[in-house]
């Protein structure tokens, strides 16, 4: 069952973010990672999310854990959390239930 990596932030310094960027792809892409969503042009219905949405799709949800811990990420990641205000996530697939 696939696991997702989901993340929702506002961007709050732009040049340390663009250092981000381009590290990103290439070190989740190494666990598996496919990138599905990547915007700022999100059509908000409801709430009041941040202006930022990503999905990644895994294979499951230990891989994206692995792709999350990764040597690789975890040399970016500060990249992202100091340049950044929100949330990420990682949770399963849905499966609907058989009834």
């Amino acid at each position: 069952m696939s696991g997702y990596i989901i993340a929702n932030y506002t961007i709050t310094d732009p040049e340390k973010y663009a250092e981000y960027q381009p590290a990103v792809g290439p070190s989740l892409a190494q666990y598996g990672g496919k990138l599905i969503v990547a915007s700022t042009e999100a059509k908000v219905i409801e709430g009041n999310p941040h202006s930022t949405t990503v999905v990644v799709e895994f294979e499951s949800v230990e891989a994206a854990q692995r792709a999350y811990d990764s040597p690789e990420y975890t040399k970016i990641k500060h990249l992202r959390t100091s340049s950044t205000e929100g949330w990420l996530i990682i949770v399963p697939q849905f499966v609907m239930p058989q009834g």
